[in-house]
């Protein structure tokens, strides 16, 4: 499934968690829904998966091990565009709406 700990850690999380994060910043920036974050990370992660079969050796076509670098990938990147949408919402539109927290918004 992967290779190793520090790998996955090191890969995914770090290297291509910061492109998801990116990657959802730039779909909420440019108000694009929240689905469109899907096959981008689905996408993500093949790319995650054939860095870790070329430089490290890991195992290239394991389904278990895209979904599972797919679905953390994804959970960084619709966090990612949930903050962002967030705070352009507050920065936006200030007489109709006041954040409440990193994630939530209230209707003034």
């Amino acid at each position: 499934m992967i290779t190793s700990l520090p790998v996955f850690a090191g890969l995914t999380l770090i290297l291509f968690g910061g492109c998801a994060f990116m990657t959802g910043q730039a779909l909420a920036a440019t108000w694009r829904p929240l689905w469109q974050v899907i096959p981008y990370a689905l996408m993500l992660g093949a790319a995650d998966r054939f860095l870790g079969f070329a430089l490290f050796g890991g195992e290239l076509l394991s389904l278990a091990g895209w979904l599972l670098d797919s679905a953390v990938l994804a959970a960084i990147g619709l966090l990612a565009w949930r903050r962002t949408l967030v705070r352009r919402m507050a920065e936006q539109y200030p007489w109709l709406y006041v954040r409440t927290g990193p994630f939530s918004l209230r209707k003034l």
